[in-house]
């Protein structure tokens, strides 16, 4: 062999031996068994995280310390129903690390809202990354392992959380307007049939703290219609575990539609949000992506906000025509966004909030000039112009019929803002099921 063959066998060989080998499975890797085989995480219930507004008094706020050595027990209305599911527990705006000790997850006696009582047999650990306990850091979001536990569609689901430490900080995350009863008490009570309330002035409160999520491993058909929104979709004006804000009774029709029985119906609004500022939670343009995009198996998205936007500005013409402008701007923005996945967005024409005197309930923003913004960008919401697939016209389904820059009385909860039960059913009964069909393949991306 010559001194250029044996270069080449060398270069050969060399190559050989630095080749990566091939592929292999994990034989230490934990495997976990799905119910379905072609099946898919879907988001069944959310909350809209924001930072607590309200914090509970002593003594599970003290020396800095929120819930120290404390169980939370809270009720959240699921949408789809499963056998297998997942909890999202959110610090996005905690102050410090929150140090989770003990999760359980059960069905509320009765299958009731708002209740601290479970039934027994059902209670249900829940682990993260294999572990009971999990040190959640600052601004991140924890998703448990899969918890075996079978739920029905439109059917409440109890999370206890223990922390024997608390979160050393008085900034926590929260939901600020849940209508939903939560309790808390001493001790670590996660595996208990009930919590000892002795004085629900200290121990309950109508909030969501840490939670922000449950998926449900569910068919390929299933899916998420997800809704971005203010107080009038939060709930301001129903009723207390009752279950009956506009989109509750939605999700009620279409579980009795065979062609829209497979979506779940998400709220994602809160009390005072804005379209273009934060405030009561960051603004809708900034979380499209956290709670609209990054949601499991969205299909569909809806945006009904805006006016939080008109009532917090100046009453000047100027002001007004400033805040639509940028208003419709936002939108095209948010549209870009959803659209470039696929996923077709939904618009609401802004609902009245006119008055013939100043009540005494706020917010009221009764303004001429504001009446006269808010009938314009119903116009533009309405028209070829805006970026919307489809526009519900919830201004048509609730406003006075003798007055139409006042809500309906029968669906008028009381500030001329927010609407009763009666309103709310309403909408959900006028909503179009039909737009689900027509937009089952989605939309373009390009635009």
């Amino acid at each position: 062999m010559n001194l250029t063959q044996l270069l080449a066998l060398l270069v050969v060989t060399s190559t050989v031996l630095s080749l990566p080998a091939e592929p292999t499975a994990r034989s230490d890797r934990p495997t976990l068994s799905s119910h379905l085989a072609d099946g898919h995480w879907v988001h069944t219930w959310v909350n809209m995280p924001m930072q607590a507004l309200w914090l509970p008094p002593a003594p599970y706020n003290e020396s800095g310390r929120v819930f120290e050595n404390a169980t939370l027990r809270q009720t959240a209305h699921l949408a789809l129903g499963g056998s297998q599911l997942r909890l999202r527990i959110s610090n996005v705006f905690g102050g410090a690390t929150l140090p989770i000790t003990k999760v359980t997850v059960a069905l509320p006696v009765n299958g009731s809202a708002g209740i601290s009582a479970v039934q027994a047999d059902t209670v249900t650990a829940v682990t993260f990354s294999g572990q009971t306990s999990f040190d959640l850091p600052m601004s991140t979001l924890l998703v448990s392992d899969p918890i075996d536990l079978t739920v029905l569609p439109q059917s409440m689901l109890t999370i206890s959380i223990y922390l024997a430490n608390g979160q050393a900080s008085t900034l926590v995350n929260s939901h600020q307007a849940s209508h939903t009863t939560s309790f808390w008490a001493v001790g670590d009570y996660t595996e208990a049939e009930d919590l000892p309330i002795t004085n629900t002035s200290t121990q309950t409160s109508e909030r969501w703290f840490f939670i922000s999520g449950v998926e449900v491993w569910a068919r390929p058909r299933n899916c998420g219609f997800v809704i971005v929104g203010d107080s009038i979709t939060d709930g301001t004006g129903s009723t207390s575990n009752g279950n009956d804000r506009w989109p509750d009774r939605l999700l009620a029709r279409m579980q009795k539609n065979a062609e829209t029985s497979s979506i779940a119906v998400l709220n994602q609004a809160n009390g005072g949000n804005r379209v273009l500022a934060d405030g009561r939670g960051p603004s809708a343009l900034s979380r499209i992506e956290r709670d609209v995009l990054a949601q499991s198996g969205i299909r569909y998205a809806m945006i009904f906000e805006g006016v939080n936007d008109i009532g917090t500005v100046d009453t000047t013409v100027e002001a007004q025509d400033a805040i639509i402008a940028r208003l419709k701007l936002a939108y095209i923005q948010m549209a870009h966004r959803v659209h470039a996945l696929g996923i077709p967005l939904f618009g609401a024409t802004i609902t009245p909030f006119g008055s013939p005197q100043n009540p005494t309930p706020s917010p009221h923003y009764s303004d001429v000039v504001r009446e006269q913004a808010r009938l314009s960008l119903n116009e533009w919401i309405r028209g070829s112009s805006s970026p919307f697939d489809a526009v519900i016209d919830f201004d048509a389904f609730v406003r006075d019929p003798a007055n139409g820059t006042q809500l309906n009385p029968l669906y008028d909860s009381g500030d001329q803002l927010h609407l009763n039960p009666s309103g709310y059913q309403v909408i959900a009964d006028n909503f179009p099921l039909d737009l689900f069909t027509k937009f089952a393949n989605g939309v373009s991306g390009f635009e």
